[in-house]
C-alpha cells in the first residue's frame, strides 16, 4: 500500500492517475514528479518498488505545498480577502460567483437551489 503526503493510493490504479488523488496534484504535475523520479507512468501502484515510492515522496517534499498544507494556504487566502473587505472577499461572504460570472441565471451551484416564493403565496391565499 502506497501512502504518500497522508493519502492512500489506490492500488490497482496506475501510478500516474494514483498520484492525482493527493490534493493539489493534476494529471500535468503527476507526469512531471513520476518523469523527475525516474518511474514509469504506465506502472500499477502495487507494482512500485519502495525504493520508487520514496522517489516520489521526496520530490513532493521538495517542490511544494499540496493536501493539508495547501487546503490552509487556500482558506488562509479567502479568509484575508474577507477580512480587507474586498470585492472578492464579498463574494465569498454572500456565496457567490467570484470571477465574474452572470448571476440573472445560472450559479445554482453555488447559490443553492432555487427559493419557492411564488409556491408560497398560493398556500397563503388559499388559507383565507
Amino acid at each position: 500500500m502506497a501512502r504518500i503526503a497522508g493519502v492512500d493510493l489506490p492500488r490497482e490504479k496506475r501510478i500516474e492517475i494514483g498520484l492525482t488523488y493527493i490534493y493539489g496534484i493534476g494529471r500535468a504535475r503527476s507526469n512531471s514528479i513520476l518523469h523527475r523520479a525516474n518511474v514509469n507512468p504506465d506502472a500499477r501502484v502495487r507494482d512500485l518498488s519502495e525504493e520508487e515510492v520514496n522517489r516520489v515522496r521526496q520530490i513532493l517534499e521538495e517542490e511544494g505545498q499540496v493536501e493539508g498544507d495547501l487546503r490552509k494556504e487556500i482558506s488562509m487566502n479567502i479568509k484575508r480577502l474577507i477580512e480587507i473587505g474586498s470585492y472578492r472577499g464579498y463574494r465569498h461572504r454572500r456565496n457567490l460567483p467570484v470571477r465574474g460570472q452572470r448571476t440573472h441565471t445560472n450559479a445554482r451551484t453555488r447559490k443553492g437551489p432555487r427559493k419557492g416564493a411564488v409556491a408560497n403565496k398560493k398556500k397563503a391565499s388559499a388559507k383565507t
